[in-house]
Formats: structure tokens, sequence, C-alpha cells
């Protein structure tokens, strides 16, 4: 019985914790990726220069926090008019996807996440996330559900408590 418990409970906290198979960047990572990218400025070539400023990105916006995000989702959408070929585009098309999805805009995230698939179609990873975006949008129309519906429970039971009184 306990391990039933114990199975339900892990598949709600999977429900609303989002499991996602994405992963997390720590903080220690960024910082290296961000003296990548100073060392670079001092002098490396250009494609050097690209190549760890796209490691920080991703850092960016594998990160837990939303600023990190936030950085990482405005330095790939400057960079993005500068992608040289489709593969650089769709790179960073997903990378920004990501960042969306990490900053709960999933409507967004699954807008970029399509247009990757645009110049990638059998990309698995691009795939992926655009089942774990549409997995979440799922399940936050169905918490917006409940959430009404409880709501919508509430006020008609102080509706009929009311009358109650009143009768």
């Amino acid at each position: 019985m306990e391990a039933k418990i114990g199975k339900l409970f892990e598949s709600v906290t999977s429900f609303f914790g989002g499991g996602d198979q994405i992963p997390w960047c720590d903080r220690d990572v960024i910082a290296g990726c961000e003296r990548e990218v100073a060392e670079a400025n001092e002098g490396a070539s250009e494609e050097r220069k690209n190549e760890s400023i796209m490691r920080l990105s991703w850092a960016l916006v594998h990160s837990r926090q939303s600023e990190d995000i936030n950085r990482g989702i405005a330095m790939l959408e400057a960079s993005l008019i500068n992608a040289r070929t489709p593969l650089d585009r769709r790179e960073k098309l997903y990378l920004l996807a990501v960042g969306y999805y990490r900053s709960g805009e999933y409507a967004r995230s699954r807008q970029l996440v399509e247009q990757c698939l645009e110049i990638a179609p059998d990309w698995r990873q691009a795939l992926t996330l655009k089942k774990t975006v549409e997995d979440q949008i799922g399940k936050d129309g169905i918490i917006g559900i409940g959430i009404t519906a409880t709501a919508v429970g509430l006020i008609a039971a102080g509706i009929a408590a009311a009358v109650s009184r009143r009768g």
C-alpha cells in the first residue's frame, strides 16, 4: 500500500513539477562560460568568440535563475539576426525555445521550436522539446479548468447557503 501511495505522490509531484528532461545548469558553469567569453574578446578569432557566446547562451537558458534565463534570451535574440547558416539559426531558435519554456512562456516556446523544426524536421531534441512544451500547455489548461471549477463550486455553495438562510 505504501508503494502505491509513493507512486501516486511521485506522479502528482511530476505533474505539477513539470518533470521535463531538459538539463539544468549551475552558477559555476555560467561563471566559467562568462570567463571564456571575456578571454575570447581579448583578441580571439570571430569564430571562437561566437562559440563561447553560444556556450554562455546555452548555460544561461538552462539556469534555474530567471535573471540568467532572461539574459540568455536577450543574447540569443540579438545574435539570431546574424545567424549565418541554417544550422546556426536552428541552434539559436532551439535555445530560445528552451529559454522561453523555462520562463513559462510556453506559447512563444512552441512557436520557436516549430520554426526550428521547419529547418530540421527530424531533429529529435527539438521534437522532444515540442512534446514537453505541449504537455506543459495541456497541464496548465487542466489546472486552469480545475481552478475555474473550484471557483464556480465555491460561488454556487455560497449562493446555496444564502438561499437556504433566507428560506
